[in-house]
């Protein structure tokens, strides 16, 4: 008997320095609905971008421009890099590199809210995924949970570890992807006991933001991350051991 492929629409775009995939395992024309996401993600970067003297984040850096009258996304997202500060005990902080920057926590927020968009549309099941964080509805087909591979970052091309699951959220920090941007606030200095950290849960945002705390944290980030609930941690240390909490999602 033959198998019928699920039905699927992918689009990739790059946006906020890279690469962007959207992949649809539902029947139907989902033109619109991509066309409307890749707008979001572009609006976002066009919001909290520090790269570009004129979006909202720059002129409020340099004090041309209050948050009050900014643009409306503004205020959530400062106030959801604040709880992410109280909730890492200082390790993860928008207040590097001269003034305030969200952006370490940005990506996560407009990806989780990507797939929203989708769901709003009516997509059941799809992946967003950008630079290798991603957040997952559904199945990619009937009965099989997603996989999503997290990259080895002692080896380039190479996969650590698989986690599997359903409505699910995956975010990595390192210096695989970037290279040395992260600051181990305690010292100012890029922080050297991981490798990577990986974390998983509900929500991208949060994700997103718990990665990079606990790869700031070093190996004590472990110990953190079994104080959280609904999300789980898997860390890489320099010498290539993987470290994870008893409930983290990985594949057989």
């Amino acid at each position: 008997m033959t198998r019928l492929s699920p039905p699927r629409t992918v689009h990739v775009e790059q946006c906020m320095g890279t690469v962007f995939s959207i992949d649809i395992r539902d029947p139907g024309d989902w033109a619109t609905a991509v066309a409307e996401v890749i707008a979001w993600l572009h609006e976002a970067d066009r919001i909290f971008t520090t790269y570009n003297d004129e979006s909202d984040i720059s002129r409020i850096r340099r004090g041309e421009l209050a948050v009050a009258d900014a643009d409306p996304l503004v205020a959530p997202v400062l106030a959801l890099c604040q709880r992410a500060e109280r909730e890492t005990n200082g390790f993860f902080t928008a207040g590097w590199r001269g003034g305030i920057d969200p952006t370490g926590i940005v990506k996560g927020w407009a990806i989780e809210r990507a797939s929203d968009i989708l769901r709003s549309r009516g997509s059941r099941n799809h992946s967003v995924n950008g630079g290798g964080d991603i957040q997952v509805a559904g199945e990619p087909e009937p009965g099989q949970p997603w996989h999503v591979g997290i990259a080895d970052p002692l080896h380039p091309g190479r996969v650590t570890a698989i986690a599997a699951g359903r409505d699910f959220a995956v975010a990595t920090s390192g210096t695989a992807e970037r290279g040395a941007h992260i600051v181990d606030p305690r010292t100012g200095e890029p922080p050297h006991g991981l490798a990577s950290a990986t974390v998983t849960g509900s929500s991208l945002t949060l994700a997103d933001a718990y990665a990079t705390a606990a790869f700031a944290m070093g190996p004590a980030g472990l110990d953190w991350a079994r104080t959280l609930s609904g999300y789980e941690v898997l860390l890489v240390t320099p010498d290539g051991a993987v470290r994870q909490t008893a409930g983290f999602p990985r594949a057989e």
